[in-house]
């Protein structure tokens, strides 16, 4: 089933007085329900600003992003924070954890923001925990964990809410390899047992290969769209040889 449509999308910053710079241009894709997609590129390529536009953290200048067949353009202000908050999970690279908050409280925030009972959140996030194994570093606050458990702390967030689509921005950015292999196994686990979509930008080609497919973004246009034959070397020297191409083997 079709889950996000992206049609003739384009971002221009800037005015008539100041100078113009478009981010994307004309970008058209679809993301299919279940799907685990990789979003890479150069820097300064626009990938975050699509991200960011799919996540309705920002919007297109012209264009249309459809969410299980809703223009989110055709949303006001209130109905865009619902829909966000309902359908939309987040996973960023600095963790966006408040450090005076329990790793618990971070997780249930999103519950407790859009008043749901005590009961619920804390069956929701018992069953999680358990089923993520981050049950242990629920009492700790985030300056008393590792960063690999600040980024599945975050991922649990991400997911409590029952999301259509996480968005993950260079979420093994800041991981040492261990912690970014395990984060990436609990991603891996989360779309396929919990069948959420994931897209993911990444620089990392290890982290792209756990993907489906990959977008590639080349100054604000698609480039290429590679997709995994279920061959995680072969995908892995696949999209090195793109990254090769386009100049952005950064990791």
């Amino acid at each position: 089933m079709r889950l996000l449509e992206l049609k003739n999308i384009s971002k221009t910053y800037g005015s008539k007085k100041n100078k113009k710079y478009t981010a994307l241009k004309n970008i058209s894709f679809d993301v299919e329900s279940g799907d685990f997609m990789g979003i890479m590129g150069a820097s300064g390529s626009g990938k975050t600003t699509l991200l960011n536009i799919i996540g309705s953290i920002d919007m297109q200048t012209s264009g249309s992003v459809v969410v299980n067949g809703i223009d989110v353009s055709d949303l006001s202000k209130k109905q865009l924070a619902a829909h966000r908050r309902e359908n939309i999970g987040f996973i960023f690279q600095d963790y966006n954890l408040l450090d005076s908050m329990t790793i618990e409280e971070n997780i249930v925030l999103p519950l407790a923001l859009s008043g749901e009972k005590a009961k619920v959140i804390k069956d929701k996030l018992n069953a999680l925990a358990d089923d993520l194994k981050i049950k242990d570093i629920l009492p700790k606050f985030p300056y008393e964990v590792s960063g690999g458990e600040k980024q599945r702390a975050s991922a649990c967030r991400a997911l409590i809410t029952e999301p259509k689509i996480i968005l993950a921005d260079e979420p093994t950015g800041n991981l040492d390899t261990a912690s970014g292999k395990q984060l990436l196994n609990m991603l891996e686990y989360i779309n396929q047992n919990y069948k959420t979509t994931i897209l993911m930008v990444t620089h990392d080609i290890f982290a792209a290969s756990y993907c489906h497919n990959i977008l590639f973004i080349k100054d604000g246009e698609i480039y290429n769209h590679l997709h995994s034959k279920g061959d995680r070397q072969e995908f892995f020297n696949s999209i090195l040889n793109v990254m090769s191409a386009l100049g952005g083997t950064e990791k």
